[in-house]
């Protein structure tokens, strides 16, 4: 019980509650000082965005290029269609559901004072200049063989994932308070409460019909059984919802996929670690259609199909790159979230919040979709003469 009280779903929610009721309290002097507190929290946020591009791609790269074979490959590019096609899928029903929801577009709301602190902490670089800049580094540091720099590319990332967990997430609560805060005060969140627990339950339904199609594909392709690998995954699926990370959910996926009697033994040592980090589709299906959500309650309208299919393709390559922690997929895309889908921060605090409130169906989704793609890998051994490659 104390973990559930202590999940970062548990903190936004009471973070939300508190955030809500303070809007209907504050007047427009309390409301200056959480408009500065948010600009503040933002700015903060914000800076970091770049740091965590490059702390991510770039000695992500450099692992797998280290790693190098046609079996990794085949990896790689089996995490990254599943989770693009995922998007995908996500973006067809946001188009066809989203303009259904009950979503209030021409709700009455009254201004947010100015923020009379204005506190500037400007970006090193833009984040896609520091996308253009992880993927040559990566692609160059594997190229010239350059351990050291590998070696310097992993130590970076241990220290942007320390500033995460150590400032990004602490903080973040206290932003999203200010946020709804805001919401609250103006207007916005007490009529698009409905809306956000409809796109919940739907995208909870969509993690369910995407693993159907990974097993189903698998099934296909390996012409075996695929519910002799699903019906040893509950355990996973329940440690997932329970810690919200893929990373500490790998032992338990490992247990669930060794009893398997389908899947190799040493595809499984090979797939289930790799796919914990590479392969977040349910993650990303999530991301996609809250932010086809948020993009009508804040701006009036769905994103464009062009804009839509270029935020996915980027995501999947975000998605190989993010970490398996919680939140770890939408906090790697916050940059394309604002430069290509064009979200200010009201926008980008809404999606931070409404991704955590159901991170931890989203990460059961991914962990439980490995075993699809490593049933897939234990064929494509099978049928190549591939024997006993273990890491």
């Amino acid at each position: 019980m104390k973990k559930v009280f202590t999940s970062l779903p548990f903190i936004l929610l009471v973070a939300i509650a508190i955030g809500i009721g303070l809007g209907q309290i504050c007047d427009e002097t309390a409301m200056k000082f959480v408009v500065a507190i948010k600009g503040v929290l933002s700015q903060a946020i914000m800076f970091c965005v770049p740091l965590i591009v490059i702390g991510f791609i770039a000695p992500s790269i450099t692992k797998l290029g280290q790693n190098a074979s046609k079996l990794l490959g085949i990896a790689v590019a089996l995490a990254y269609g599943s989770s693009v096609l995922a998007a995908l899928l996500s973006t067809a029903a946001g188009y066809t559901l989203i303009p259904g929801l009950d979503i209030a577009q021409d709700a009455t709301v009254r201004a947010l004072p100015d923020d009379v602190f204005a506190l500037q902490i400007p970006q090193i670089m833009p984040v896609m200049s520091a996308l253009a800049l992880s993927l040559l580094l990566g692609l160059a540091t594997v190229a010239t063989k350059s351990h050291r720099t590998a070696e310097l590319l992993e130590e970076f990332q241990r220290i942007v994932l320390k500033i995460v967990n150590k400032l990004i997430i602490p903080i973040l609560p206290f932003y999203i308070c200010s946020t709804f805060t805001g919401l609250s005060y103006d207007g916005t969140v007490t009529e698009q409460f409905p809306a956000f627990i409809e796109i919940i339950i739907i995208v909870i339904v969509g993690h369910f019909v995407w693993l159907a199609v990974l097993y189903g594909v698998a099934g296909l392709y390996s012409h075996k059984n695929p519910l002799e690998v699903l019906k040893h995954y509950p355990p996973a699926y329940l440690t997932a919802v329970g810690t919200m990370s893929s990373a500490a959910t790998l032992s338990v996926a490992l247990e669930c996929a060794f009893k398997s009697k389908i899947l190799r033994h040493d595809m499984v040592d090979f797939g289930i670690p790799l796919f914990a980090n590479i392969h977040l589709c349910g993650s990303v299906l999530t991301e996609v259609f809250f932010c086809m959500g948020i993009n009508l309650m804040l701006y009036g309208c769905l994103p464009s199909v062009g804009t839509m299919v270029l935020f996915c393709v980027l995501l999947g390559v975000f998605a190989v790159g993010a970490p398996g922690v919680p939140g770890g997929t939408v906090m790697a895309s916050l940059g394309i979230v604002t430069s290509v889908l064009g979200f200010d921060e009201t926008g980008t605090a809404m999606i931070l919040a409404i991704f955590a409130l159901q991170d931890s169906f989203g990460t059961a989704c991914n962990v439980t979709g490995d075993g699809a793609l490593t049933l897939i890998l234990s064929t494509y051994a099978d049928k190549h003469g591939i024997k006993d490659i273990r890491i």
